[in-house]
């Protein structure tokens, strides 16, 4: 770039490079140095910064400059702003700043309605404010801009969100044998698995995991995958080993957590603790540097340190329009948590009734109905979270066993063992606090969540 400074592709590229270095590693240094090379980008071109607006920008890394076909008649220069824009929206989902990224995704389309690199930006944005019409949409106009095993790995995504789960697994293995790279192989290998944990065959999941660790060696999501999966089978020793591998490779406090609630669950006590700290470290570390982490932290306080804080940080997030199925679950457990019981199953129930089958959202609906006496409801959702996945976590599976011995049967007798033999037999692993591929939507999704 010192050769070539008023090179306004370049920089782009540059950025571009910063964002995907930032969320493979996640290295939230790398995300102000991509905001100034995207944002010198559009300074250099003709006209300077316009169109760039204020705004941090965010996101998941898809998408970046020069990628995408340009539309017909594109000068370079609007290509080049183009590129920069594309980036910013990435940068923005990066950073969990949904409403930066759909600003900066549907300024792309309107300009540049052919570049397909504009929806997987919008898919990101929709998603994370809990607009799934509108991510469905533009999952659709993906579909026909960019066929392949990316889109079909998405599409998978979207089913398993509407309930879908064999029209899932059938795209994830289309994904797998159309896959071109050794990137997206694992990718879509990932989500082969993340499928399999989620209907609760850990043992099937556990053979995705080491599939795509096989394509690529440093995939850090089916490692945290494959670690979840050992504890699920009993191979504790080795989900240690395997979590500390995945926090080295990409240290999110999202996997710090998960181990930390692992630790918990075994009674050791100090080294849950350990890990808790470093949730907490990495997570300033990462604001420092602008990028949100009020879910992860929120989650984290429910559970294992102040709901109140948790709450406060939750309704924050709905305020600013994060009204993702994640987000109500997490503000229906905070909010139960401080004794709100009636405001949380309303968010309870906007996470359980958009589709995406979870034993974690189950049991956090079926407990909160618990505590307002709806025994019938409550015995309904606890039994459901441990038919989905009878070891979903390695702290609430067991709880959720005990709250169905408290419950009892159903008046006047009914059927027995509900959930399964396995159910019972289970000491549960997984994470409490949840985890899950990304998200995606298909039109014909319920409408954003009010």
């Amino acid at each position: 770039m010192r050769t070539h400074p008023e090179d306004a592709g370049a920089w782009a590229v540059l950025g571009s490079a910063y964002v995907e270095r930032g969320v493979r590693r996640a290295d939230p240094a790398s995300f102000p140095q991509a905001d100034r090379a995207l944002r010198r980008s559009l300074q250099v071109l003709p006209g300077g910064a316009g169109g760039a607006g204020s705004g941090s920008g965010s996101g998941s890394g898809s998408g970046g400059a020069g990628s995408g076909a340009r539309g017909k008649g594109a000068s370079a220069d609007t290509s080049g702003r183009t590129d920069a824009l594309v980036g910013l929206g990435a940068l923005a989902n990066a950073r969990h700043d949904y409403g930066a990224a759909r600003k900066w995704g549907e300024e792309v389309r309107k300009r540049e309605p052919g570049r397909w690199a504009a929806y997987p930006v919008l898919i990101d944005a929709y998603n994370g404010l809990g607009d799934y019409e509108a991510a469905g949409k533009a999952l659709d106009r993906l579909k026909k801009l960019r066929p392949g095993a990316p889109v079909l790995e998405r599409a998978a995504v979207v089913y398993r969100d509407r309930g879908w789960r064999e029209d899932a697994a059938a795209k994830a293995v289309e994904a797998t044998a159309r896959a071109a790279t050794p990137a997206e192989k694992a990718q879509a290998l990932w989500t082969q698995g993340e499928l399999s944990w989620e209907r609760g065959e850990p043992a099937e999941a556990l053979g995705h995991y080491d599939a795509a660790l096989k394509a690529v060696r440093d995939h850090a999501a089916a490692l945290a995958g494959r670690a979840r999966a050992l504890a699920a089978l009993g191979r504790t020793d080795e989900a240690y080993a395997t979590y500390q591998r995945a926090i080295e490779e990409t240290p999110r406090p999202e996997y710090a957590l998960e181990l930390g609630e692992l630790y918990d669950a075994q009674g050791l006590d100090g080294d849950a603790q350990s890990q808790y700290a470093a949730l907490r470290a990495r997570a300033e570390e990462a604001q420092a540097q602008g990028v949100n982490e009020e879910l992860v932290l929120a989650r984290f306080e429910t559970d294992h340190g102040d709901p109140k804080s948790a709450v406060e940080r939750l309704r924050a997030e709905w305020a600013r329009q994060h009204r993702s199925m994640d987000v109500a679950d997490a503000l229906g457990w905070a909010l139960f948590r401080t004794g709100e019981g009636k405001e949380a199953l309303s968010y309870a129930k906007k996470a359980t009734e958009q589709g995406r089958r979870s034993a974690l959202f189950s049991y956090h609906r079926g407990e909160i109905e618990r505590s307002l006496e709806m025994d019938g409801a409550a015995r309904r959702h606890i039994e459901e979270a441990l038919r989905t996945h009878p070891a979903f976590s390695p702290l609430l599976a067991p709880k959720a066993r005990e709250a169905l011995d408290a419950l009892g049967e159903p008046a006047g007798g009914g059927p027995k063992d509900m959930y399964g033999k396995a159910g019972k037999a289970s000491s549960g692993s997984g994470s409490g606090s949840g985890s899950g591929s990304g998200s995606g939507s298909a039109s014909g999704l319920s409408a954003k969540v009010e």
